[in-house]
């Protein structure tokens, strides 16, 4: 089948892709910065187009038979109606085309009763869907376990950071979860279903409340046991609000997975079991498969993959670009003896759990403020401990740019009042050593940004003239290890 996968650079679409290629099909990939996928291990093997689902399709539908529909805007303010002119769009244009078939994967929602924004939407996507002349193939599922997965790190920090678990009332509510390899498995092989044109609730074997899966995932991690301390004035708000704080996955993304926890999401009908017959993973298998790969570092892709709304998306601009506007930089380098490969790996291994080599209590209040006005702050991490690749988060950094050996590009994702980029360059000296080149940039917003960049700029010294001096004494330190 030839099959056009949207949301390809996003948690499940980065899964879904090489599993569509192991099984013979042609595949390409609709997406609005073809850069985020230019390191995958698949580049070469699919078709990348640039576009949007809000945008002329016509192109990317051409000679498409099935069409994988995995965007939602999760974030943006007018998120329902963006969702309803997306799916609309891709509708027509794949009636246009002749597509014979759309995958949709949407959320499992109760009957009967007030479902919330979210939840809401994602339902009205999938009745576009239906009511099209292309049949459609929606699937509806609750909380996803596996590595990487935003509901599986909400669910794997609070239990694993919190001895005694304060617990509002909708941790009593029974969920049906399902493992990432069994939504993989759904939405590859419903790619060749016939005649099918309707939802499948689709969900693993285990129906639990969220607070049997909290204290069931503490067994399987090897944690003591959980206490819990009821508190129900902890609303679905207030709740975000918590786990922004205890987990590394923001406000913006947990009110959504709260809220739709707020009413028992079970599977209504298990017709998906006869007509794509096999056996779900349990849930504790599925923790520990998920725990397994993070401990692997073999984390395929992650939530944090995705770019955050309000985060600044143009890649740097050049300098003649600045002329006429306001541009703050702060500009360092150090020569060292290590050689550029040695100085490479200790730059390109940054952030995460080695963090940014200078003053961590700095880093630390940084992130921390960030993360109480609604920001991602430092706890995103990184997906692998040695490797970066364009696109993906680092703490709260977006690689923008990676020339191998030789440059890394962060750009900013924390709350800053402008944008904001990291360089960190390497080049080989003459003779031998190296030389590490350091800059940030600020482009300012307003009033506040100039005062922002006013207060911040008398702790350069400390924060980059220190990362830069760490880092090179890292690489050194590495090239005497190795000696030795």
């Amino acid at each position: 089948m030839r099959c056009l996968v949207t949301g390809a650079t996003g948690y499940l679409g980065g899964r879904l892709v090489p599993r569509l290629l192991a099984e013979g099909h042609e595949v390409r990939c609709l997406v609005r910065s073809p850069e985020k996928l230019r390191d995958v291990p698949w580049a070469a093997d699919v078709e990348i187009v640039r576009g949007d689902v809000l945008g002329d399709l016509d192109e990317a539908m051409r000679d498409v038979e099935v069409v994988h529909y995995l965007v939602h805007s999760l974030h943006s303010k007018d998120f329902a109606d963006a969702d309803r002119k997306a799916a609309e769009n891709t509708a027509e244009a794949a009636e246009r085309a002749g597509v014979r078939r759309i995958v949709y994967l949407g959320g499992l929602h109760p009957a009967g009763v007030e479902l919330s924004p979210h939840l809401a939407s994602r339902k009205e996507v999938g009745e576009v869907f239906l009511r099209s002349d292309v049949q459609a193939v929606v699937l509806q599922a609750a909380v996803i376990i596996g590595s990487g997965s935003a509901s599986f790190e909400m669910l794997r920090y609070l239990t694993e950071r919190l001895p005694v678990m304060v617990t509002p009332r909708w941790v009593h509510n029974r969920i049906q979860p399902i493992a990432v390899r069994d939504v993989l498995r759904y939405l590859v092989e419903a790619t060749t279903l016939e005649d099918e044109n309707r939802t499948f609730d689709i969900g693993g074997p285990d129906v639990l409340t969220y607070l049997q899966m909290m204290l069931r995932y503490a067994e399987v991690a090897g944690l003591p046991k959980r206490r819990v301390l009821p508190v129900p004035l902890l609303t679905p708000g207030l709740s975000s609000h918590w786990v922004n704080v205890v987990t590394p996955v923001p406000r913006s993304i947990a009110r959504p997975l709260i809220e739709s926890l707020v009413h028992e999401v079970v599977c209504r009908e298990n017709d998906i079991r006869e007509v794509l017959p096999g056996e779900n993973t349990g849930y504790d298998k599925a923790v520990e498969l998920a725990l397994s790969k993070i401990r692997d570092a073999d984390v395929e892709t992650r939530w944090s993959g995705a770019t955050l709304p309000g985060s600044p998306s143009e890649p740097l601009p050049t300098d003649p670009g600045w002329s006429g506007g306001s541009v703050y930089t702060d500009e360092r380098e150090r020569r060292t003896s290590a050689t550029p490969e040695r100085l490479w790996e200790v730059v390109e291994g940054i952030g995460g759990e080695r963090g940014w080599y200078s003053f961590p209590l700095a880093w630390a209040i940084r992130g921390w403020m960030d993360r109480l006005v609604g920001g991602v702050g430092l706890r995103r991490g990184r997906r692998d401990p040695q490797r970066l690749y364009v696109g993906e988060a680092l703490d709260f950094w977006r690689v923008e740019e990676i020339e191998r050996g030789q440059l890394l590009r962060l750009r900013a994702e924390m709350k800053v009042p402008g944008k904001a980029w990291l360089e960190l360059r390497v080049a080989g000296n003459e003779g031998h050593g190296s030389t590490y080149r350091q800059r940030a940039v600020f482009v300012p917003k307003g009033l506040a940004g100039h005062l922002y960049w006013g207060i911040v700029w008398p702790f350069h010294g400390i924060v980059f003239g220190g990362m830069v001096r760490n880092i090179a004494n890292e690489a050194e330190l590495h090239k005497n290890f190795r000696k030795s």
